[in-house]
């Protein structure tokens, strides 16, 4: 295989492509293509300008934009390219298992225009065993096509800092493969860290499900202090202050995304839904939007006005993906007097200015705790619903008595 020197990045617009997308594109001597479906994305990326937010992507795209960096709709920039990155997730079906059909298509639509000796990455989750089936595929095919699984296991809005900061995981069936993965990732990464691909599948898999554990321990304990009028955080302090056994207790919160839930799912389909770890996971983080609705129902909830406070999936975060927010707000809907939606960040034109939406609420609800809402003052008459103890001075457990 000939030195690296073009890469395409299918689904190279979104939140994973996007930012690989740029900090592989500042190397000298690399030329990146960024291959989507969505032309405002593209367009808004050729002029230098995110589509998203993301920390520290703004300036550096506008270095690398019409440079080393092009976006395009056009499939044939994958023709010459010495690597082909794909980040589109691998399909399931209702059931959660690998929809094959759907992978073959997939593949196959990029066999079409790759170049034999080329690389080609799997870069997004997958289903335990389906970069073993897309390498039979290749080799059914005859086609001299480097396999990869190299998993991104960066945080949303952090990615462009994580991506030169963090190690990452490399894996193939063939020594070759593994090499030509290690010398591009090589090029980013501090160190990298060589699975067989099962390993690295469950890897991923494995690291969202146990943040998706740990926050539902964290809410487990939340609802049980504040069922009993109990202020969950006085005890959050007293158990982590200067005592290094608990520095993983997290705090309360949703806990949701694109990832987190589904890649919890996907194990557990694994497992033969086997997982009750998992399970329980999920019935708690996706049960804290009703907790909070039935804390409030003592308060006369169908008279009342409820503001959300942030509705993206996390703080800090314009993306609204499986938001608990939304969630919540549905739950609301039924039982309260108006649900008022407020947020910075997101776009959807059903959302309120935050002054309206505190003006006219009785209930405040902190649905995710952006950074501007700090210095935020809310009337003393109006009850706030707090679960990430982002206004200390507020206590749920009055609300709860």
């Amino acid at each position: 295989m000939k030195s690296l020197q073009r890469i395409s990045i299918v689904g190279g617009c979104g939140h994973v492509g996007l930012p690989l997308g740029i900090v592989l594109a500042s190397k000298a001597g690399l030329q990146v293509d960024l291959l989507d479906i969505d032309p405002v994305k593209v367009d808004l990326v050729n002029s230098g300008t995110m589509p998203f937010m993301e920390r520290g992507a703004d300036e550096l795209l506008r270095e690398v934009a019409g440079k080393s960096l092009k976006a395009t709709l056009d499939p044939q920039c994958i023709n010459s390219a010495d690597t082909v990155i794909t980040v589109v997730g691998t399909p399931v079906d209702r059931h959660l298992n690998p929809t094959v059909g759907d992978v073959y298509r997939s593949i196959d639509a990029l066999l079409d225009h790759m170049q034999d000796g080329a690389l080609l990455v799997l870069r997004s989750t997958v289903y335990p065993g389906v970069t073993k089936l897309v390498y039979e595929r290749l080799r059914k095919l005859n086609r001299r096509i480097l396999l990869a699984f190299c998993p991104e296991r960066i945080a949303e809005g952090n990615a462009v800092e994580e991506l030169i900061k963090l190690p990452q995981i490399v894996s193939g069936f063939e020594p070759d493969a593994t090499a030509a993965a290690s010398r591009l990732f090589g090029l980013i990464a501090p160190s990298l860290i060589e699975l067989t691909p099962p390993e690295a599948e469950l890897a991923k898999l494995f690291t969202n499900a146990w943040r998706y554990a740990n926050f539902a321990i964290s809410n487990q304990f939340y609802m049980l202090a504040q069922s009993r009028g109990l202020d969950f955080y006085r005890i959050h302090d007293a158990v982590t202050r200067d005592y290094p056994r608990m520095r993983s207790f997290a705090k309360a919160g949703f806990a949701a995304g694109p990832c987190l839930l589904k890649d919890t799912l996907q194990l557990a389909a694994f497992s033969q839904n086997n997982f009750f770890l998992g399970h329980a996971a999920m019935l708690i983080n996706e049960g804290l939007p009703m907790f909070l609705v039935e804390q409030l129902r003592p308060h006369d909830l169908a008279n009342k006005r409820v503001a959300i406070l942030g509705m993206g999936f996390k703080a800090e975060s314009d993306d609204k993906r499986d938001s608990l927010s939304y969630k919540l707000k549905k739950l609301l809907e039924v039982e309260a007097l108006e649900v008022l939606c407020t947020d910075p960040y997101v776009p959807d034109s059903n959302l309120v200015p935050l002054e309206m939406a505190i003006r006219k609420a009785d209930i405040v609800i902190v649905g995710a705790p952006h950074a501007v809402y700090r210095e935020l003052e809310i009337p003393a008459e109006k009850i706030v619903i707090d679960p990430w103890n982002f206004f200390p001075a507020r206590e749920l457990a009055s609300v709860a008595q």
